[in-house]
């Protein structure tokens, strides 16, 4: 029997109520009852209603309970009574609407995506076309067809470093092209 125990007015075991004995098990290890909870639930409220239901649990078992245990008993309690809890939460966990919806979205585009899309790979395509060349091939390839600059150095014999610049004026000759049209210059 623990030491502490001696704190209670000591009598001999058998004389011992079971509200004293009771009263000694809360004192003494409601904080580590509490601490096995919330290590395992990991929820500070859950943790205490789990530790209340333990010393439920022991107070209903007492008659049956060895007095030179108690710590590992109230231990095991605590356990299982948490990992009763988290079986019920995991059977009761249903996706409300909203991440049901979620879990559901298809990735596709949709319909008003898709021709939004087409809309403007016409547009992209339109501008292109009016380019003067080389800067109407580099752009159709690059902006257009997605080309990396490297392969489009490798498909038309350029330099590298000439399919680049191209490029950036390509960029820079279709920014001036929209900003004209939408009336920003």
């Amino acid at each position: 029997m623990s030491k502490s125990f001696y704190y209670y007015e000591r009598k001999e075991a058998d004389e011992i109520s079971n509200e004293v004995y009771y009263e000694y098990l809360i004192d003494t290890y409601q904080n580590l009852v509490f601490s096995v909870c919330f290590k395992i639930v990991k929820d500070y409220f859950e943790a205490e209603d789990l530790a209340q239901e333990t010393f439920l649990s022991a107070y209903k078992n007492l008659s049956s309970f060895d007095r030179d245990k108690e710590k590992a008993w109230l231990c095991r309690i605590a356990t299982n009574k948490c990992l009763d809890y988290l079986k019920r939460a995991e059977r009761r966990s249903i996706p409300v609407e909203e991440e049901y919806f979620l879990i559901q979205k298809d990735n596709s585009p949709t319909l008003e995506e898709e021709v939004l899309d087409r809309e403007i790979k016409h547009q992209l395509l339109d501008q292109c076309n009016r380019l003067q060349s080389p800067y109407k091939e580099v752009a159709l390839d690059y902006f257009y067809y997605e080309i990396s600059a490297a392969d489009i150095s490798d498909k038309t014999g350029k330099n590298l470093k000439t399919v680049q610049t191209q490029i950036y004026r390509a960029k820079a000759m279709l920014r001036k092209k929209y900003e004209k049209e939408a009336g920003l210059k």
